[in-house]
């Protein structure tokens, strides 16, 4: 029985005894924690401690079925770790990221918290390691959690996300399928494409990392839990990992399996590596998204201006006016992080040494804050900028007409060198390319307009005959 003192009350482990505040419900290898690694101030995610409470009744379902904890013991875990995976107990799980590399600590927070709700029910006396850690090792616990949580946080959260934003761009696409727009290569003038081309371009960048992602959590999904300390199983029923993988199935409502090699789940951390790459993939993705948008969005008079973002806030604490390109630019700031996260993740994924990873931690964090920031801006972006921006037709037109590179169109009828003499005497001269064109090409403005059509030059192919000295 724990001794109280004022607003204290006395715990012992393996280690002996220490203080531990009166109404939390952890234990003394929980306060060693928090005493241990006063570092950032960061605790681990609400997806991991979800996680966390998943596989602990899991555990107890399993433990329970197998004959080896009593029905009422197995019910009082479980329903204690069911309310930790619901999110009421968040406070009671204050334990740093940074701690050690094994989540020891954290398995343990999650032991304690249990066995002391699932005590307090009355149905029997739980202890956090011989009931509740039953037939596991923080060792395959936490890269389990790592899983659990970071496969449902993509299905969840990540998925519907990134196909919320894929059907709003294709739905403006749509609505903006004959508007010709200049195309640009190097920042500079090119042939031209539709608004629906552009856009489609970014809706299959996102089909892409859709696709990527979907496979990379078929390795995802198989769990090392079975494991315990290095790989073995020792202290596990030899039952329980595949038992574990389909009751987790069941409580988590996404499919997990039981890996068929325990120690490579607990030594590596590639899975997690490798969706931490295709989570960076997208950011790419999603920053050069980002970054068309507010070149095109740029002016209203001195830059592109071909399309007016809406506007949500004063962009300006100076200059009276000033709207700026606010959610694009938060965009960017979150695929710098999830870059950043990666490059760390990596680093973790290779921390490695012989049996067992000991940064699971920081890749946990990383893994599902990436996840978290990418799918919230990815719905901000879709309903804050690419639902209701506005294109300018007016200014899309006149740079579309005195683009001089529409010239290229003519090569085929009339030769690269004069195309490139009358491109460049529109430029200089500030005409469009048709007048130039008239004066110096040969041909009759009723077939120059046909080759010079913007509209027919975005389906491409050729649109005039040969004259000899083309390429």
């Amino acid at each position: 029985m724990a001794k109280k003192t004022a607003g204290f009350r006395l715990e012992h482990d393996s280690m002996g005894e220490l203080q531990v505040p009166a109404e939390a419900l952890w234990g003394a290898q929980t306060q060693r924690a928090v005493q241990n690694f006063p570092v950032s101030g960061v605790p681990m995610p609400r997806e991991f401690i979800r996680a966390l409470g998943l596989i602990k009744a899991a555990a107890a379902e399993v433990n329970g079925g197998f004959g080896l904890l009593g029905k009422g013991t197995a019910a009082a875990i479980r329903a204690a770790a069911l309310d930790v995976a619901a999110g009421s107990q968040d406070a009671q799980f204050p334990i740093d990221v940074f701690q050690t590399g094994s989540g020891t600590s954290s398995n343990m927070n999650a032991n304690e918290v249990i066995a002391t709700l699932a005590s307090r029910s009355g149905r029997a006396k739980v202890h956090p390691n011989d009931h509740v850690n039953l037939g596991q090792s923080s060792n395959d616990v936490i890269p389990t959690a790592i899983r659990v949580s970071a496969q449902l946080a993509v299905v969840e959260q990540l998925l519907p996300a990134m196909k919320h934003l894929r059907r709003t761009i294709e739905r403006r696409a749509k609505s903006l399928g004959k508007v010709t727009k200049t195309g640009r290569t190097h920042l500079m003038d090119a042939m031209p494409l539709t608004f629906a081309q552009e856009f489609g371009a970014w809706a299959a960048q996102l089909a892409s990392a859709q696709g990527r992602t979907e496979d990379a959590l078929k390795r995802l999904r198989r769990l090392p839990i079975g494991g315990t300390a290095i790989g073995t199983g020792i202290n596990a029923d030899p039952r329980f990992g595949r038992a574990m993988a389909r009751v987790l199935s069941a409580l988590a409502g996404t499919r997990f399996e039981s890996a068929s090699d325990k120690f490579e789940g607990l030594a590596a951390q590639d899975d997690a590596v490798e969706l931490s790459g295709q989570l960076n993939a997208l950011a790419v993705a999603l920053m050069k998204i980002a970054n068309d948008l507010r070149w095109m969005n740029s002016g209203p008079l001195a830059g592109l201006g071909e399309i007016e973002l809406p506007a949500l806030q004063p962009g300006s604490s100076i200059m009276p006016g000033k709207v700026n390109p606010v959610v694009p630019e938060s965009m960017a700031m979150v695929c710098a992080q999830v870059m950043g996260h990666h490059m760390a993740i990596t680093v973790a994924g290779q921390s490695g040494n012989f049996q067992l990873n000991v940064m699971l931690p920081l890749i946990a964090h990383n893994l599902l804050d990436s996840i978290r920031l990418l799918s919230s801006s990815m719905r901000l972006l879709a309903d804050s900028a690419i639902a209701d921006l506005r294109v300018r037709p007016e200014r899309v037109r006149e740079a579309l007409d005195r683009n001089p590179i529409l010239v290229t169109a003519l090569n085929p009828v009339i030769g690269y060198e004069l195309a490139a003499a009358i491109a460049k005497q529109a430029y200089k001269e500030g005409r469009p390319v048709l007048d130039v064109a008239i004066e110096r090409s040969g041909l009759a403005e009723k077939e120059l307009r046909k080759l010079l059509d913007p509209v027919a030059l975005t389906k491409g192919g050729i649109h005039g005959g040969s004259a000899g000295g083309g390429g």
